[in-house]
């Protein structure tokens, strides 16, 4: 990919591969840093303060990791930091991630013929000047009902052991039994991209 030499930098706070390729389709180019942090230890009441805290956690993390690193980088453009945290909300319940396949088994049965909701958050800070600021996104996800095979199959393979709920709509597997999504996909696989460029703007 050619350098369109970007006035700035972007660093993006996550080991997750769905953000990564998210960021990428946006066109930015960026490096990866992954926070550090329990996120067990974090607790809100609402799933809105939740995700906040959380991603408010993980840039604080990447932010004095930089700073124990301290890069000598002259580069005079500012660096972008992007943080973002998603859970999801099944009947008023904060889902994470599955403990186990039995608990992967059970959440995804849960969502079979009826629905479940993603609340995601992006906090964008300029390690430059300073300014941070995060909103946050929620979206309703309907489902078909979803054969007993197709979830057996789904844990068998495991990708649904690593993300919040249990939930990956976009897996070719689960694809053909979303009824409807009142939101954006890309909120719901973890970094709301048009809430994402609009907090980037902001920071310049």
């Amino acid at each position: 990919m050619e350098d369109k030499t970007c006035p700035f930098k972007i660093i993006l706070g996550s080991s997750s591969i769905a953000r990564r390729n998210i960021l990428a389709e946006m066109g930015y180019e960026f490096s990866l840093m992954s926070a550090d942090i329990d996120e067990k230890g974090i607790r809100k009441e609402k799933p809105e303060e939740l995700v906040m805290a959380l991603a408010e956690a993980k840039a604080d993390s990447i932010v004095s990791k930089l700073q124990t690193m301290n890069n000598q980088d002259k580069d005079e453009r500012p660096t972008i930091l992007i943080a973002a945290d998603t859970v999801v909300v099944y009947e008023g319940v904060v889902r994470e991630k599955p403990a186990n396949e039995k608990e992967a088994r059970e959440f995804i049965k849960g969502y079979s013929g009826g629905h479940a909701a993603t609340v995601g958050s992006v906090i964008v800070t300029n390690l430059k000047t300073g300014f941070r600021k995060g909103e946050w996104d929620r979206v309703k996800i309907y489902f078909h009902k979803i054969p007993d095979e197709i979830i057996e199959k789904l844990i068998e393979e495991g990708a649904v052991l690593h993300v919040a709920g249990g939930l990956i709509i976009e897996h070719p597997l689960i694809m053909p039994y979303v009824k409807e999504v009142v939101g954006t996909t890309d909120s719901v696989m973890g970094l709301p991209k048009a809430l994402t460029e609009k907090l980037i703007k902001e920071a310049l």
